[in-house]
């Protein structure tokens, strides 16, 4: 397990680590959800002030970030049903309008699903690009802090913290209601809550980095972020649209039950957290995956290599809050035969030779590199040596491995439904 000496003393934060005279360091050690906060501080440390390959990575994307924003739900044109710009709002991006737009039908009603073809109408509002934007800025900015101690990115995260979620005139209400809507369509649907499930997590761990003694986060932004949460989790437990989307048996309920741990564990609601960890055993590697690591209800999907490791995305992450609150997803074998292992040794001969392994449907680009996370995730944490033996066969994504600086899994450039 990579959990360990999680009492390490404070002034290893700062030993040898930090330019003379430009950095302010973490004074604590960060009580991160997903990513292990002792774990950061051996990495910081092992750096010692010299960022490889993966915090180079990380910094040129915060420096880009430094240029941009801050972001704010209330920028779009368009208002929400509620009258209020303060609530999100976005369309579903697999569906398209089934007739000509005419005057007597200006929407082209009804709408049907095109599984895995993007409309381009979606993009019109702009809530889901600037909430992306926002909160993958978020946990970069923080993250650049933390190495470096630079309280430029610091004072950049809190800005765009207190922009999306704290000030009056700019915060996002907490809720998902009118979330990838479908046009023509009334029904309540709990589909659209994928758009915050994905990567709010990374935020939640970015505040508990800027907690650690971020230079400008006051006690004042600590409490506001975690009563948002709080009212945030409410709702994402008990709205129609949340227990829609606790019901679903694919990746859409894995990630609702990895966003609602995360945000109980961070505001000290450590029983849920565990009980929400502890029901996936049954309720989601249990049902989702088969004997011999295939994920069905991913594997029917248009891009079912996108999906099948968007699936093990959201698991890889609720082990690691497992990690946290005394629950190993990695160990649990179902009745079936099913487990988290197993399921990333599938996606090996893919991840290693391409499409030509995946005997499966994916009509968009085949990026073997998305499934380099969770097989760091098998390899460490499950001493998976499986995962450990391909992945030098992996390519690494675009922007590099980050891996070895935020040892964590995250989706990668994967699609938001």
């Amino acid at each position: 397990m990579r959990r360990w000496l999680h009492g390490l003393l404070a002034v290893a934060l700062t030993a040898g680590l930090l330019p003379a005279g430009t950095a302010e360091a973490a004074t604590t050690t960060p009580k991160t959800v997903v990513l292990d906060g002792a774990q950061l501080v051996r990495i910081k440390q092992k750096l010692n002030g010299k960022p490889d390959a993966a915090l180079k990575s990380v910094l040129a994307k915060a420096d880009g970030y430094l240029k941009q924003g801050p972001w704010s739900v209330t920028s779009k044109n368009q208002t929400p049903p509620s009258g209020d710009k303060h609530d999100y709002m976005s369309q579903a991006p697999y569906w398209w309008a089934s007739k000509s737009k005419t005057p007597d039908n200006p929407e082209g009603c009804p709408y049907v699903s095109k599984d895995g073809q993007r409309n381009p109408e979606a993009d019109a509002i702009s809530d889901h690009t600037t909430r992306a934007q926002a909160w993958e800025a978020i946990p970069l900015l923080a993250l650049a802090w933390f190495y470096t101690g630079d309280a430029k990115y610091a004072k950049h995260a809190e800005l765009a913290v207190r922009t999306w979620f704290l000030n009056a005139d700019t915060k996002m209400n907490p809720n998902m209601r009118y979330s990838q809507r479908i046009p023509c369509q009334n029904t309540v649907k709990g589909t659209g809550i994928i758009d915050s499930t994905q990567s709010l997590s990374s935020v939640v761990d970015a505040l508990a980095i800027l907690d650690s003694g971020a230079p400008g986060w006051t006690s004042s932004d600590r409490s506001g972020m975690k009563t948002w949460l709080t009212t945030y989790l409410d709702w994402m437990t008990n709205s129609p649209q949340a227990k829609d989307e606790l019901a679903a048996t694919n990746n859409h309920g894995t990630w609702l039950d990895m966003q609602n741990a995360t945000i109980a564990l961070y505001i000290g609601k450590t029983s849920q957290a565990k009980a929400i960890v502890e029901s996936v055993k049954t309720n989601r590697i249990a049902k989702q995956i088969k004997s011999d690591g295939s994920q069905p209800l991913e594997l029917s999907r248009t891009m079912s290599w996108h999906y099948s490791n968007f699936n093990l995305a959201a698991l890889g992450r609720l082990a690691e809050i497992g990690d946290h609150v005394g629950v190993n997803l990695w160990k649990y074998t179902a009745p079936n035969g099913a487990s988290l292992v197993k399921a990333v040794d599938f996606l090996i001969p893919a991840a290693e030779k391409g499409a030509p392994a995946w005997p499966y449907q994916q009509i968009n680009t085949f990026d073997r590199w998305i499934a380099i996370d969770i097989l760091h995730a098998a390899a460490e944490e499950a001493n998976d040596a499986k995962a450990a033996a391909v992945l030098p066969k992996v390519p690494s994504p675009p922007v590099g491995d980050q891996w070895p600086v935020r040892p964590a899994v995250i989706s990668l450039n994967l699609p938001s439904k």
